[in-house]
């Protein structure tokens, strides 16, 4: 028992959710609408699309890269799926615009995966470079049009709930978009812990060099990284599109922080080759607490940005203090 609690306290993951219970019970103890299912609700529907973006970066940041085109693909993808599917008057069921978001952004992970493994190019720059891309091109073309008239498979989906709760004179229900995020992080949990595939991807970010010498392909396993990035983009893209029930190009912008942090602070090393999709999942949590909840306290937007900051210096520099004093044990 005593092992098992010391290797307990020792896992980012454990001080992560102490944390998210602390802030839990301060919000809600000033501000009890905190615990109200309403809202709980809400703070679910307003994690899985961040969820959804926190699974493809949680395994870019765990094979040593950093993606930051992940919001733009998918942007790019839902707005395109949108805009082939409405002049065709579309009736057909919600598996079709997930797919084909999907397939869009798959084909835009393997462009980054083309620089990324055939020319070597950090994945830093790669990312940035096709990121101002999309976002071009989406300025130079498409400008400030939105797309409101979206098929009605995707509002029905947008409708649709699990569970509803009467409460008062409003009813509230658990989107069925968390089945969804639960499904794909079973899959990305899988990949990761259970194959080969996952393996190789946690070989590549401890070392690259390392990992070629164990046999491991490289290539293949940077090729599928940045597809499947691409493939999570665009299955969030179509989730956040039908949520809001429009269609706009610059949706999602700026919001690449937020994700990385959040799979930081779960315990995902910057530098790679270690992460967890619980982990990523409880920073997820804690980013959504924090900037949806803070106005229960009567606290300004403003500030949202100074305590991100803050959690990020906390989330990574615990962890490397940690480190060191396990090297200097050793």
């Amino acid at each position: 028992m005593i092992v098992m609690i010391k290797k307990l306290l020792t896992k980012n993951e454990f001080f992560v959710a102490l944390v998210i219970i602390g802030l839990c019970l301060l919000i809600g103890s000033i501000n009890p609408v905190f615990f109200t299912v309403g809202n709980l609700f809400d703070l679910v529907r307003n994690s899985v699309v961040m969820g959804i973006f926190s699974l493809g970066v949680l395994i870019v940041i765990i094979s040593g890269g950093i993606d930051v085109s992940f919001t733009a693909v998918a942007a790019f993808s839902m707005f395109v799926t949108a805009k082939i599917l409405v002049p065709f008057n579309y009736q057909g069921s919600i598996l079709l615009p997930f797919a084909m978001s999907a397939t869009i952004g798959i084909l835009l992970g393997l462009l980054n995966a083309v620089f990324i493994s055939r020319f070597k190019l950090p994945t830093m720059i790669v990312t940035l470079g096709t990121q101002s891309v999309i976002r071009g091109f989406m300025l130079a073309f498409i400008g400030a049009m939105e797309i409101t008239n979206l098929p009605p498979a995707m509002i029905a989906f947008s409708r649709s709930a699990l569970v509803t709760v009467q409460q008062g004179r409003f009813k509230y229900g658990l989107h069925s978009s968390i089945i969804i995020l639960a499904v794909l992080a079973l899959l990305v949990w899988f990949i990761l812990r259970k194959t080969m595939l996952g393996r190789g991807i946690y070989a590549l970010g401890g070392d690259q060099a390392a990992a070629e010498r164990a046999g491991f392909n490289v290539r293949a396993i940077q090729f599928f990284i940045y597809a499947f990035v691409g493939f999570l983009a665009g299955v969030g893209g179509i989730v956040h599109s039908s949520l809001v029930r429009t269609a706009r190009p610059f949706d999602l912008v700026g919001s690449e922080l937020s994700v990385i942090a959040a799979v930081v602070l779960g315990g995902a090393r910057i530098t790679g080759g270690r992460g967890s999709v619980i982990g990523a999942l409880l920073g997820v949590v804690l980013i959504v607490i924090m900037n949806t909840s803070l106005i229960l306290l009567g606290v300004s937007s403003f500030w949202q940005r100074v305590v991100l900051g803050l959690l990020i210096l906390a989330g990574t520099g615990i962890p490397a203090y940690q480190a060191k004093r396990r090297a200097k044990a050793a």
